[in-house]
């Protein structure tokens, strides 16, 4: 099999027949593109998530807090807390450990968050680090915001730099590699995309705003993300490839690789649709969040224009990400 997440049909076929049974009290369930689920509580709910990192060595343990934070950002909601679990290799050293918590715990002080609980443990059954946590936060009912709400007409946006992720990642792992094709300043820039991963500032301003749909772009790139929330919407998108926002490092790593930086793992992004998009740039940018209209939710199929040309966007497949680690 292919290396990364599976695809939307393999997904389809075995989530969609596995999943016990269903409560009156889940408002909203985990699908593709869902990356929520939301519990009852009364007069709030309660919005959780989990995601695990496989594909990084450095500054795992901080992409891992904000990986999953996101998610919840993604909903409108604030996260309150995460719970971790780390399975580390056998030539792991008690310092690998420790270090991995103390990333996770100054992320969560910036965050506000509290490590509720987990599970560690050294084991044979893993080569390298990897590290799982689930996220979770709370809100009134009926107000945490859905992927799969996306409506025709729909500006869509995207916030700050795509592909950060995927940059940091290649800048810290695979530095040795980058070195004939960027300066040391621009690496440190490059490394320096993880101070930026966070979601959770523009998600708590979109929620506030009122948007129709949400999703933190992660595996699969923007293209990934769009593709999610208009297949989970029952809609398609336009979009135009000369108003994604990439930054010149992160064209470098990408043509040094031969990544497509459209399919690059992009926590740090968020991307949203709503009515009177242009309010909401303006909103985001006066709080200090880059943000975008990259194009507008159709009732057409999924389409990108490359230099006036459309192109049908086909479904995610393996993150361009494992083309390098």
């Amino acid at each position: 099999m292919k290396v990364g997440k599976l695809d939307s049909y393999e997904l389809k076929t075995i989530i969609d027949n596995n999943r016990g049974i269903k409560r009156d009290d889940v408002r909203i369930r985990g699908s593709i593109g869902e990356d929520c689920s939301v519990i009852e509580f009364g007069d709030m709910e309660c919005v959780v998530s989990t995601d695990p990192i496989t594909g990084s060595k450095n500054g795992s343990g901080r992409l891992a807090v904000h990986i999953n934070c996101n998610d919840i950002a993604s909903s409108g909601v604030e996260p309150l807390g995460i719970l971790v679990t780390i399975l580390a290799p056998e030539d792991s050293t008690i310092d690998d450990i420790r270090g991995i918590m103390e990333e996770i715990s100054e992320e969560c002080r910036k965050l506000n968050l509290e490590i509720l609980g987990g599970h560690t443990e050294v084991t044979s059954a893993v080569n390298k680090m990897v590290i799982s946590c689930t996220a979770i936060g709370k809100t009134l009912k009926g107000t945490a915001v859905k992927t799969a709400n996306a409506k025709p007409n729909d500006d869509i946006i995207v916030t700050k730099k795509l592909a950060m992720e995927g940059s940091f990642i290649a800048a810290s792992d695979k530095s040795e590699y980058l070195k004939d094709i960027l300066s040391e300043e621009e690496i440190n820039e490059a490394k320096s995309y993880i101070k930026h991963i966070s979601v959770v500032k523009e998600g708590k301003i979109c929620g506030s705003f009122g948007v129709n749909s949400m999703h933190d772009i992660t595996e699969g790139g923007v293209l990934g993300a769009l593709w999610e929330v208009s297949s989970s919407s029952g809609c398609g998108f336009k979009v135009y490839e000369n108003l994604m926002p990439l930054s010149e490092v992160t064209k470098k790593i990408c043509k040094k690789f031969d990544i497509d930086p459209l399919r690059f793992i992009s926590s740090g992004s968020m991307l949203i649709t709503c009515k009177n998009g242009g309010e909401l740039v303006k909103e985001l940018m006066e709080k200090g969040v880059e943000a975008k209209i990259i194009g507008k939710i159709t009732q057409d199929k999924p389409i990108m224009v490359i230099d006036g040309v459309e192109e049908v966007v086909t479904p995610p497949d393996s993150d361009e990400l494992f083309k390098i680690v």
